[in-house]
Formats: structure tokens, sequence, C-alpha cells
């Protein structure tokens, strides 16, 4: 039996896809670990291509579908990241964080910070990575009185019990190795009137047990699905996504980033068509009982 060569040299990305698709088929416990290191590592390999310069936004963005819906207004400087930074605000401007202290956990290349201090005006922000690199970087890029970063693992915050306001993840807790560990560090540190904004994508049959496991901790005051919200985004953006992968990663890599990134014709972008994958907001407020209390 011969190999289609050129296959194997230009299209690891896509043999890698069936590869956790084989493996995870054939044994569904896996799966979640496999998608789990398989986010993580495009995630890892993205923000190494990435140079200074590029978006400090990797998440797949929002815009409304309601065509009378007021444009939320941004400065010259901050319109190339508008699917972006609109996901960004919708989800931190569900609850007042105008003179809070907040903190984001899984903030990335600090997009989401730099957006929330200069436009929401919270008293404090604390931007939290897992990556150092990621935290080297944002510490560089975007410097306010007010703005901090600090290296540190979700499911073990850095950070003193009953210290926030506000708790702030987007598009980051489904890398997470253990998400019950995750609620339960957040209920930890925030003050007993604070919130946590949370927003993130999940396989549709795994909803239940997200939902599940935020009630166990928190109260539930608003839950919004917003797939129609990101498909319509990701559609619009597809053009700027592509054009920065063909910029800056090998052609051997292309077919992974395509569906990482959501683009056109990918099978991330058709799972949120077909619901079959779906991305919910939260607004939650910590229960009086915890495991803290």
């Amino acid at each position: 039996m011969s190999i289609d060569q050129s296959s194997v040299q230009l299209r690891p990305g896509r043999l890698i896809g069936h590869a956790i698709y084989a493996i995870s088929t054939a044994v569904p416990s896996l799966r979640p670990k496999l998608v789990t290191g398989f986010t993580r590592l495009m995630y890892s390999g993205i923000s190494m291509m990435l140079k200074p310069g590029d978006s400090a936004f990797l998440n797949y963005g929002f815009t409304s579908i309601d065509a009378n819906a007021p444009k939320l207004p941004l400065d010259p400087a901050d319109e190339a990241d508008r699917y972006p930074i609109q996901l960004y605000h919708r989800i931190a401007s569900a609850w007042p964080i105008e003179g809070k202290d907040v903190v984001e956990v899984g903030c990335g290349r600090g997009g989401g910070a730099s957006f929330i201090v200069r436009y929401l005006k919270p008293a404090s922000y604390i931007g939290i990575d897992l990556s150092q690199r990621a935290i080297d970087m944002c510490r560089r890029r975007h410097q306010f009185p007010n703005l901090k970063f600090m290296q540190g693992n979700a499911e073990h915050l850095p950070l003193p019990s009953k210290s926030c306001d506000v708790v702030l993840n987007v598009e980051s807790s489904h890398c997470y190795p253990s998400f019950e560990r995750f609620a339960k560090e957040v209920s930890r540190v925030l003050r007993p009137d604070g919130r946590f904004l949370f927003a993130d994508l999940r396989e549709r049959t795994a909803l239940p047990e997200l939902r599940a496991s935020l009630q166990k901790l928190f109260e539930i005051i608003e839950e919004e699905p917003i797939n129609r919200q990101i498909v319509s985004a990701l559609e619009l953006d597809s053009g700027r996504r592509v054009a920065l992968i063909r910029q800056r990663a090998p052609k051997c890599l292309y077919a992974a980033l395509d569906t990482f990134a959501g683009v056109q014709g990918s099978p991330i972008l058709d799972s949120f068509v077909s619901g079959e994958r779906q991305y919910v907001r939260f607004v939650l407020k910590p229960r009086l009982l915890t495991p803290y209390s």
C-alpha cells in the first residue's frame, strides 16, 4: 500500500485532528484530556508565532444580531480588534464594575484587561495567566497605574480570600484540568456581594454538567446562549484571521490553525452553527455557604 507523502508532510494538523478523533471515539473517557491538551498546545503555539505588535486577543469575538443595536464606540486604534473587544464588553458590562476590584483569570495577551481598564474604569485590575511568557508580554505592552499582571494557576489562585469584587473568565476554562477546582477558587477569592462573570464554550452534551458545577457554589443570576453572535463575528472576522495565520505560521500548520481559529469552513465554526458546540455567558453570585465559609 502506498502512502501519499504530501498529505503526511503538509497536513500534520489534519493528521493530529484525525488521531484525536479516532482515539477519543475508541476510548471516550480520554476525550476531555485529549481535547484539553490539543487546545493548550494550540494556544501556546499561536502565542509563540504572534509578534509583539499583533492582536492582543485570542477569543472568537462577538457581534450583535440585532440590526438596530447601537455600535460600541471605540477609539480608532481599537477598531482592528472590534469583534474580540465586543465579546469582552458583552461579558464584563453585564454587572457594573466601575470602581470595583477586578481579577481576570486566563488573561492571555492582555487585550481584554487593557480594554476594560480604559473603558469600564475599575478601581484595580489583576490579570492572571498560567504562561509566564504571556505575563511578561502583558507587562511590557499594557501599562496603567491600576493594572497589574501575575503568573498563576487557575486552580490555585495566588490571591487572598475575599479579596476582589469581580472575577472575569473569558473563553479559557475549557483548557483547565479541573473546572470544579477552578470554581472553588473563584468562590474563595470573591467577596460575598461580588460577581463571577463567565463565558466559555462546551459541547452541547456537557452543558448540564457545567451548570451543575456552577450551581454548587454560585447562584445563576443570568445565563445567555450566544452562539449566533459568536458565529456572526467569526464569519465577519474570518478574512483577518486567515491572513494572520498565512503571515505568521508555516504552511504545514494552516489546517490546524484555521480550525482552531474558527475561520469559514472550519469544523469549529460548523459546530457552533449546528449547535453541537455551545457558547454560553453567565453572571453568577457566590452562595452564602461555600466550602471556604
